[in-house]
């Protein structure tokens, strides 16, 4: 399962629509591997370093209107490859756990499949300037409406995705359920319609299992 880099670390990414609880499942994720012990790394997409942090802004924040798909992917992919040489490289062959909130599988379905038949595109640029895939994904799965709610009440300010409604939403959930089918080997997908702690249980243990 896993892909060398020159050291024996482990990348673990959390994937879902907006107001799943991904982030939250990658922090608890991340706290209990460090209190039994495991050097890990928490990171996130957009962003995890400063060029990509820049980025996050553009890409996150104002109207929904403001890129097309096309001009997303683009940005997106620059703020990853920056991501994957400063920091989860890095980490990787340091023999570090890295924990990212998102990564590739975000773009091929935000912007490969429900903005248009773009995913060869985005296939394409993946493996022309990244090139790398996760050990293990979790897919959080949620109710739109209520995921919706939650990210829209967070009013966080990069709430540009949540703008574009509900029917957007949902067209992600079956983008991220296909995905997970299409990649049984790496991807498993969470009920994350219960609370936190009874997520983080079965994550954990779906972790363990497959350690």
């Amino acid at each position: 399962m896993r892909q060398g880099l020159g050291g024996t670390g482990r990348f673990i990414t959390f994937e879902g629509i907006d107001g799943s609880g991904k982030s939250t499942q990658a922090r608890m994720l991340a706290e209990r591997l460090r209190a039994e012990g495991q050097d890990v790394l928490l990171t996130r997409e957009p962003g995890g370093s400063p060029g990509a942090e820049e980025i996050r802004q553009l890409l996150l924040t104002g109207d929904p209107d403001r890129w097309s798909a096309e001009a997303e992917i683009l940005l997106f992919t620059a703020a990853r490859r920056d991501h994957l040489e400063k920091t989860i490289r890095p980490a990787l062959a340091a023999d570090r756990i890295v924990i990212s909130d998102r990564f590739a599988d975000s773009t091929r379905v935000y912007q490969g499949a429900t903005r248009g038949d773009l995913r060869a595109t985005v296939d394409k640029l993946h493996s022309l300037m990244i090139g790398r895939e996760p050990d293990l994904t979790f897919i959080i799965d949620m109710d739109p409406e209520t995921a919706l709610s939650r990210g829209l009440a967070r009013g966080s300010g990069e709430d540009r995705f949540e703008d574009f409604g509900l029917s957007f939403q949902e067209n992600l959930r079956h983008g991220f359920l296909a995905l997970a089918h299409a990649a049984p080997d790496r991807c498993v997908v969470i009920d994350g319609n219960r609370p936190p702690e009874a997520v983080a249980a079965e994550v954990l243990a779906q972790f363990e299992a497959r350690a």
